[in-house]
């Protein structure tokens, strides 16, 4: 099943790719979407079914040079499940979504076929992603990590008649290799300490990592914190993280269906799957987590202010997925990595909802991205509409303080932000809350300039605004159910008590006594344990009921949590404002929102012109793109027109261009000379010839 469910992707990318052409077009198209649909069917399976037991399942060996022996399998633990149903449930979502929005693509000419091309890559990328989740060694990983690279670039670029598109697909792929240098120095060191590449000999050799000292870039290193920082490295590349973010908002150049899957719910999640995969390795790099929060607090604090003032519809919504990355990120730098994937699964939901809402509100505009242009579509749009509330309600973090009833991101975001209390960093938890104000005052933002005041912009499109068709609006329904109700389904299993998650992801849990020892629990699990109190999950102490704690070694789980890591008894044990902080913020930024754009709509106006400064500065994305352009951008270029023009024009050209017009044409010229017709010049030369022949001879028989 799991094989099945792995190479069904594949299939339908090669059937859509190369034998539409002998099946047709519909065909070929309906044929991929009904291999990802089983697909995803087979995943729902594998996760509702899952033991909590890691297996692998070999397909095949693959490498074998010298002491590297590694085999191309299936590694399958709690964490690949969770990624199984993420990947595919929306994947084929958007498959059958893309029926309908690529129907009759504007880019295109009229008898076109680009559809099969669309889906081919759409179950390629599928494909390329199970891959990397599936694996079971770092350099099957960086196959599907490079793999979805490819992918990406070739969906950004779709549209390949449109420069704005092919320089967007070249950015994210030339940004993305800069991230995966780092990826790649990471797997090389830990191939060189450990002489293996399976995760299983690298979580049993990580207190040995932890004891290293390694020499590199002209200092020495803890081998474990320079290891988890470039394979970091590569995560923030691959998950749009500060430094390596740039790529990202350029990348909504391409359909909406690729956005929804690529940029929302999957590929940019890929570096937070590799953080919380290699867990076991993160609990002895204390320097390298430090460095996770803060960069990832600081990545959800920028792109939340940027998304701020955004105009584009899909833009707005692509710096709200770099602030939610910050989040996941954070999380798993306090070494709550359970939170990190509660958060990346509810926001599959949403965040994927949004894209294809807006991807429908763009549809209804006859492809106008601006908000500026848009405004009183609630009654022309309802169904998206309500889809894109529910979607607005989630992120922001609509639900009950104090307790477990609400939409997936009140849940989920709380969880990360009391995380981050617990965890010890007052820089993550601050930042974390002033973003998810920011995050509510521009998703309500996104709704009221949308949906609600008078249309704005072009009279005839509004008047022709109209629902899209039911291949659009299910996959809506669909992801709808999920932004409800999937944080409060699973709210236990992953941000429960320690016996809850510890089941839940098959880490081995023991009950705590008095005397810090306990019974085992779960697989394999060990019994020494530190003490810790019971609490409930408003932070009082639970009277009569058993407490537990992670036992275990590296590897033992799909997650590892160290001895020294209580974050999860410490989260819920927070103060109640810590709980409530994020409902309060939320509500600053709707209550914000409605007075900026319901009660005052000319208020936004003057404030950018008051604050001009501050808003060109949030407008321009805090300058990114322009100090990149100015660091490194045009140095290259200038570097490589000096070689263009003094290398190769006019040393290489010249110096080819001199012999060849110079040099050769005047000893021609003085040969054609010696060309004279004269007999008496030849016999002249002759007899010169001669006489220096016997010379030479006559010298060089003297001296011997």
């Amino acid at each position: 099943m799991e094989t099945i469910l792995l190479f069904a992707p594949l299939v339908g990318a090669i059937i859509c790719g190369f034998g539409w052409k002998f099946i047709g077009e519909t065909a070929a198209t309906w044929t991929a979407t009904g291999l990802l649909f089983l697909s995803a069917l087979l995943s729902w399976i594998v996760f509702l079914s899952f033991d909590g037991v890691t297996q692998s399942i070999e397909i095949l060996r693959w490498i074998e040079s010298g002491s590297l022996s590694t085999s191309w399998a299936i590694r399958l633990d709690r964490l690949t499940a969770i990624m199984l149903i993420v990947i595919t449930t929306v994947s084929s979502l958007v498959h059958l979504y893309s029926f309908g929005y690529m129907a009759h693509d504007p880019q295109w000419k009229d008898g076109e076929s680009y559809k099969p091309r669309f889906f081919a890559y759409l179950s390629f990328f599928t494909f390329a992603m199970l891959m990397l989740v599936t694996s079971d060694n770092l350099v099957q990983m960086f196959f599907g990590w490079e793999g979805v690279g490819v992918a990406s670039y070739l969906l950004i670029g779709f549209y390949y008649r449109k420069p704005s598109a092919n320089a967007a697909a070249m950015k994210a792929f030339i940004v993305n290799r800069v991230g995966d240098f780092g990826f790649s120095l990471g797997i090389f060191a830990l191939f060189f300490l450990t002489d293996s590449i399976n995760f299983d000999d690298i979580f049993t050799a990580v207190p040995q990592l932890a004891e290293t000292q390694l020499s590199f870039l002209w200092g020495e290193w803890n081998a474990a914190n320079l290891i988890a920082i470039l394979l970091f490295i590569g995560a923030m590349g691959k998950s749009a993280q500060l430094i390596l973010h740039t790529w990202l908002p350029d990348a909504m150049e391409g359909p909406t269906p690729v956005s929804a899957l690529i940029h929302a719910a999957t590929m940019v999640t890929a570096g937070v799957f590799l953080v919380c995969r290699m867990s076991p390795l993160m609990e002895v790099a204390p320097q390298a987590t430090t460095f996770i929060t803060v960069l990832g607090a600081t990545t959800a604090f920028f792109a939340a202010t940027v998304g701020l003032v955004q105009t584009d519809i899909k833009r707005v919504i692509a710096y709200s997925t770099c602030s939610q990355l910050g989040y996941m990120f954070v999380a798993a730098g306090v070494g709550m990595y359970s939170a990190a994937m509660f958060h990346l699964f509810t926001h599959a939901f949403f965040k994927a909802m949004l894209f294809l809402g807006a991807g429908s509100v763009i549809h209804a505009m006859h492809h106008e991205q601006d908000m500026m242009n848009y405004g009183g579509l609630r009654k022309k749009i309802p169904y998206t509409f309500w889809a894109m509330m529910i979607g607005t309600l989630a992120i922001t973090g609509v639900g009950i303080p104090l307790t477990h009833i609400g939409f997936a991101g009140f849940l989920s975001k709380d969880a990360i932000i009391e995380s981050a209390y617990a965890g010890g960093s007052s820089y993550g938890f601050w930042l974390l809350v002033a973003a998810a104000a920011m995050t509510s005052f521009y998703s309500w933002r996104l709704i009221f300039l949308t949906f609600y005041g008078k249309p704005r912009g072009d009279k005839h499109t509004h008047d022709h605004a109209h629902e899209s068709p039911w291949t659009m609006l299910v996959p809506l329904g669909v992801l709808a159910l999920g932004a409800v109700f999937s944080g409060m389904i699973w709210y236990n299993s992953f941000f429960g008590h320690t016996d809850k998650v510890g089941k839940f992801y098959g880490i081995p849990y023991a009950e705590a006594s008095a005397e810090g020892h306990g019974d085992a629990h779960g697989d394999d699990a060990h019994g020494d344990v530190t003490e810790s109190v019971a609490t409930d999950d408003h932070g009082n102490a639970a009277k009569g009921e058993h407490h537990y704690v992670f036992t275990g070694k590296p590897g033992e789980g799909a997650l590892y949590f160290g001895p020294e890591n209580t974050v999860l008894d410490d989260a819920h044990a927070a103060p109640k404002w810590v709980k409530v902080s994020p409902f309060i913020a939320m509500l600053l930024g709707l209550v914000l929102a409605i007075l900026f754009y319901i009660v005052n709509p000319s208020l936004p106006g003057r404030l950018a012109k008051q604050q001009q400064p501050l808003y060109l500065f949030l407008k321009n994305k805090w300058y990114f793109d322009e100090l990149y352009d100015a660091i490194f951008v045009k140095p290259t270029l200038m570097i490589g027109r000096f070689f263009w023009k003094r290398g190769d024009g006019k040393t290489i050209d010249g110096a080819l261009n001199g012999i060849a017009m110079g040099i050769i044409p005047f000893f021609t010229r003085l040969a054609g000379r010696a060309q004279s017709g004269y007999i008496f010049t030849y016999a002249f030369w002759m007899v010169l010839g001669i006489a220096a022949l016997v010379t030479w001879m006559s010298i060089g028989g003297g001296t011997h």
